[in-house]
C-alpha cells in the first residue's frame, strides 16, 4: 500500500518562510510527476507547483518566484519551500504523487493527508 505522508506546515506570520516535505512510502516501481496542491477554506482545490521526473518544475502564478518545489527520487521525497508568505496562501496543502505500482504495473495518482499553513497579518 502507498503512502504520502506530508511534513511541515503551521503558523507563520507575513513575509516569512516554511518548507514543506513529502515522502512516498510502499511498493513503488517509480515516480512519475510529484507536485503540491493547496485549498483554501470556500475555494477550489489548485495546483502550487509541480515537478516532472526528469523535467521543468512549473508553477502557479500567484506563487512564482517566492516557491521553489524539489525532489529526491532516491528517497521518494518532495519538497515546497515557500517563502514571502502572505495571508493569502493560507490554505491546506496536498501533496501529490503518481506513481507506478510494482504489483500491477499500473499508474495511480496519490494524494497526501494534507498539512495546515497559516498566514498571519
Amino acid at each position: 500500500q502507498v503512502q504520502l505522508v506530508e511534513y511541515g506546515g503551521g503558523s507563520v506570520q507575513a513575509g516569512g518562510s516554511l518548507r514543506l516535505s513529502c515522502a512516498a512510502s510502499g511498493i513503488i516501481f517509480s515516480i512519475h510527476a510529484m507536485g503540491w496542491y493547496r485549498q483554501a477554506p470556500g475555494k477550489q482545490r489548485e495546483l502550487v507547483a509541480a515537478i516532472p521526473t526528469g523535467g521543468t518544475a512549473s508553477y502557479a502564478d500567484s506563487v512564482k518566484g517566492r516557491a521553489v518545489i524539489s525532489r529526491d527520487n532516491a528517497k521518494k521525497t518532495v519538497a515546497l519551500q515557500m517563502n514571502s508568505l502572505k495571508p493569502e496562501d493560507t490554505a491546506v496543502y496536498y501533496c501529490y504523487a503518481r506513481i507506478q505500482m510494482v504489483a500491477t504495473g499500473g499508474t495511480y495518482a496519490y494524494w497526501g493527508q494534507g498539512t495546515q499553513v497559516t498566514v498571519s497579518s
